[in-house]
């Protein structure tokens, strides 16, 4: 009997084991939490926010509002843009390794170059790295600016185009903006984003994503365009727009740059180039065309029937070429709109032939508080269309709008045409 009490003992024993050193390992685990949140817990900065949402594009982050005032592309001071240093391109490829708990890279002090140094930063900036072959009339000095134009400087555009002739594509590849201007008068940055058409058939539309408060932003957006041969790529033309995202508003156009493609030689592989970007071509008042407009009132059955027949005259857009036009008709009763009606797109011509025909009907009786507007717009795709201009047809309009307007009333049945001049929309 005492061998078996013996062995029973023994096995009593062993739970009691295994609690303790469970116990004891269990102590040891929340110690070794606690002191790791401890210690990431002292290495966080004060000013590091609660939260943190960084896009990363090859190792840059480009969201300098929460990088705790790590300005990477120059955002909020103005001074940094003229002691900015030259940095190759491959300083671009971040070493990942080197990011802190908090995925943030380490400050490093930079002195300021010398003058000399600050003229060849741009030449500096593409010789290194690839391979690639230099437009000698797209760098330009900015020591030659008069003090004028440097006020009006908008900023510089970098980009580089190539042809594979292998895929029959046409790359263009939109790198980074320079020095552009604060639109946001409060936090005096701006929300830059790019779009380029190439011309003059305008088919291919492209946009850049929009970067964050940063008057220097690093795009590297890549767009290939298909099925362009060789050959025609000397009548084409690139026009970027460089605009400001506003999200309560239409948004505000930074500059833009054309780049007639004219003599410039894609064959020897990628070719780097920058332009100054220029403020956009506004049209003037006395240029904005011509809308021939046909009425009709019919009293017994209290219709408007509206003919919007020819646009002629009609000014470019901008730079990029001939218009889109398109007609928008609103009908308004005691300066409230209640109908609205529009044609439908012309391509790429200042004298269009819409001969499109529209019936209101009339809420009351007579045409004494009843006005017709007629807007001219250009057709973007993809963004928010321009009015090219504007007319406005009722009893208390001016000029030819007021005359036309008498002549129906005077003489209801009757199709009664007359060409008016648009004026700003």
């Amino acid at each position: 009997m005492a061998p078996i009490t013996s062995s029973r003992e023994e096995f009593d024993e062993i739970p009691t084991v295994v609690g303790i050193f469970s116990a004891f390992g269990l102590v040891f685990t929340v110690s070794l939490f606690a002191w790791i949140c401890c210690q990431r817990k002292s290495s966080k900065s004060n000013k590091t926010p609660p939260y943190k949402f960084v896009h990363v594009l090859k190792g840059v982050d480009i969201y300098p509002e929460n990088l705790n005032s790590k300005k990477k592309f120059g955002a909020d001071d103005k001074n940094e843009v003229k002691n900015k240093p030259a940095v190759p391109k491959n300083s671009l490829h971040l070493d990942l390794e080197k990011r802190d708990l908090n995925g943030n890279f380490p400050k490093t002090n930079v002195k300021a170059s010398s003058p000399s140094d600050l003229e060849n930063a741009t030449p500096k900036l593409f010789s290194e790295g690839e391979k690639e072959s230099i437009s000698p009339d797209s760098l330009k000095s900015s020591t030659s600016l008069t003090s004028e134009e440097k006020q009006e400087k908008l900023g510089t555009l970098f980009f580089s185009l190539e042809y594979n002739f292998e895929k029959k594509a046409f790359v263009v590849n939109i790198k980074e903006a320079r020095g552009l201007p604060a639109m946001d008068e409060q936090s005096m940055t701006s929300d830059p984003y790019i779009k380029m058409t190439i011309l003059p058939e305008k088919k291919h539309k492209v946009k850049t994503r929009v970067l964050r408060k940063t008057l220097d932003p690093l795009f590297d957006e890549t767009f290939t365009f298909y099925g362009i041969p060789y050959t025609q790529i000397q009548e084409l033309a690139l026009h970027f727009t460089i605009l400001s995202f506003d999200r309560f508003s239409r948004d505000d156009i930074i500059g833009e740059v054309l780049i007639p493609l004219a003599g410039i030689e894609l064959t020897d592989g990628k070719t780097l180039m920058n332009r100054e970007i220029i403020k956009r071509n506004v049209r003037k008042s006395s240029g904005r065309g011509e809308l021939l407009i046909s009425l009709c009132y019919q009293s017994t059955t209290n219709t408007l029937t509206v003919v919007v027949l020819k646009a002629r005259h009609l000014p470019k857009s901008d730079v990029s070429g001939l218009s889109d036009p398109y007609v928008k008709v609103n009908l308004y009763h005691a300066r409230k709109r209640i109908s609205k009606k529009k044609t439908h797109v012309k391509k790429c011509t200042p004298n269009a032939v819409f001969n499109e025909l529209f019936v209101f009907d009339i809420p009351c009786e007579g045409l004494e508080e009843i006005s017709v507007e007629f807007l001219v717009l250009d057709s973007e795709r993809g963004s928010r269309n321009e009015v090219i201009g504007r007319l406005v047809l009722g009893a208390a309009a001016e000029g030819t709008g007021g005359e036309h307007w008498k002549e129906i009333c005077d003489y209801p049945r009757r199709q009664i045409a007359k060409w008016h001049m648009l004026c700003d929309g």
